[in-house]
């Protein structure tokens, strides 16, 4: 038993090391690509305290030194440089399988180590809220790579849940124990029904973005037999994908669930960005969306 364990660790850890060396790459090139400029940093420090000149806010002034003054003094901030970071990472069952070279969840943890990567050579720090149907891992926001490392490590270790996630319950959470500003990078099939509302809180407080994990299967499969099984219920179904009728009323569900989901994600004022779980496995399956959200984000920062 105590082989198989450290055989187990031995394998996890060079599942690590190989993520960590694949994900450098698109950590520097989004270094390179705006990083600094497409996330400010998690809030404002206090800088000083100066006489009033002309130009500066009325709202500023510190009506207190003012009064002891004799005349008008304001209160100067700088935003802090050190950002933030912390993954809600789904650990439910329908995040593990599927018919890509990658599960969803394995795709997650490959966008969670870029950012990551990203955020420790930024001197940022990162965090992690794991949960399946209830908060299962809270790591506190840390700097340094052995940090970085650990939230991986944990992205692939926990192990999957039964049932579906409460994305609700994990923005709750996240709402009530991140008492700074932090930006949220929420890894997640968006398959649960409960987080709509809680979203729109959480984005009140934070700077909330949805990475919506789009798994091969919302597409029908060729036209065959196949025994599928739900992997939250455990349920078996043979589908007969050769049947117009089935392949219709399938594209239907999944057309409604997308708008749906599209729906309250634009509700709540956050953003998002849609990675599609690669049938193959290529770098730039990983890479394109990611860089093309920054590409979003950095024009929309700029007025584009």
């Amino acid at each position: 038993m105590a082989d198989a364990a450290s055989t187990g660790l031995t394998e996890l850890l060079q599942e690590v090391r190989r993520i960590e060396i694949q994900s450098s790459r698109l950590a520097s090139d989004l270094l390179s690509g705006g990083y600094r400029s497409v996330f400010r940093g998690s809030g404002v420090e206090f800088e000083e305290v100066r006489e009033y000149a002309e130009g500066d806010d009325p709202r500023s002034v510190d009506w207190s030194v003012t009064a002891r003054m004799g005349r008008p003094y304001v209160r100067k901030y700088k935003e802090e440089r050190q950002r933030t970071f912390v993954f809600l990472f789904d650990l439910s069952a329908s995040m593990e399988g599927g018919f890509g070279a990658l599960s969803a969840r394995e795709t997650a943890t490959r966008v969670a180590a870029t950012l990551a990567l990203a955020a420790v050579r930024g001197d940022d720090r990162v965090g992690l809220l794991a949960f399946g149907a209830a908060v299962e891992r809270f790591v506190p926001p840390g700097k340094g790579l052995p940090h970085a490392l650990r939230i991986l490590r944990d992205c692939l270790a926990l192990p999957a849940r039964p049932g579906p996630a409460s994305l609700g319950l994990a923005l709750e959470h996240a709402t009530r124990v991140l008492r700074r500003r932090t930006i949220l990078f929420v890894l997640s099939d968006f398959l649960a029904d409960d987080w709509s509302g809680a979203l729109a809180r959480c984005a009140q407080r934070h700077d909330v973005i949805a990475v919506r994990l789009l798994a091969p299967e919302l597409e029908a499969p060729a036209a065959e037999r196949l025994l599928l099984r739900d992997p939250e219920s455990g349920l078996r179904a043979a589908v007969d994908w050769r049947d117009e009728r089935v392949r219709a009323a399938y594209a239907s569900r999944v057309a409604e669930w997308s708008a749906r989901t599209d729906f309250h994600l634009r509700r709540a004022g956050v953003e998002w960005m849609n990675v599609p779980v690669p049938r193959a496995a290529s770098r730039d399956a990983i890479a394109k969306p990611i860089l093309d959200f920054f590409s979003r984000r950095e024009r929309r920062g700029k007025g584009g």
